[in-house]
């Protein structure tokens, strides 16, 4: 199995009954306001749980619902979710929720089970110090030349032609 990120506020789904494939939405965590995920302050990426039940999404909709046809059209989809499958089993937050994986999936009362699929589980990439100092200094080097990594690490900085005026 490949790894499985946990979905975080800011996650982006689609519904496979809406008219244009391409349109998304985001996730808005409303169930839970202690637990965070990928996010260095710890103030913004709230870890999504199996409770964001209801109109959990920053639009609640995907466009047209094709499950939903009027006339030579169909309906405005309200997206409104019921219930989330193959989330994390192994962790139960605060709130009693589950937390969501990128593989979680959601269903909407007008679609079928699991027609909702998260696109991007919305963590990005925050490298620290560490990062650095693990990095091959060859890999190092090929991204960024002008730097040798290793001597950052072997000699003490010398702070010549500064002056305090």
């Amino acid at each position: 199995m490949s790894e499985q990120h946990f979905v975080v506020q800011g996650a982006t789904c689609k519904c496979k009954f809406s008219e244009d494939p391409s349109k998304t939405d985001k996730i808005k965590v409303k169930s839970q306001s202690k637990h965070f995920g990928n996010d260095k302050e710890g103030s913004e990426k709230l870890l999504a749980t199996s409770k964001e039940i209801g109109q959990t999404l920053e639009k609640n909709t995907f466009g047209k619902c094709k499950k939903q046809p009027v006339g030579n059209s169909f309906m405005v989809c309200q997206a409104t979710i019921t219930k989330w499958s193959g989330f994390y089993e192994k962790v139960t937050l605060s709130n009693e929720g589950k937390i969501l994986l990128e593989k979680s999936k959601a269903t909407c009362p007008m679609g079928a089970p699991d027609c909702i699929e998260i696109t991007d589980h919305g963590q990005t990439a925050e490298p620290g110090e560490q990062n650095f100092k693990n990095t091959e200094p060859m890999v190092h080097n090929l991204i960024n030349p002008m730097v040798d990594v290793r001597d950052m690490y072997t000699k003490e900085a010398k702070h010549e032609g500064i002056s305090d005026a």
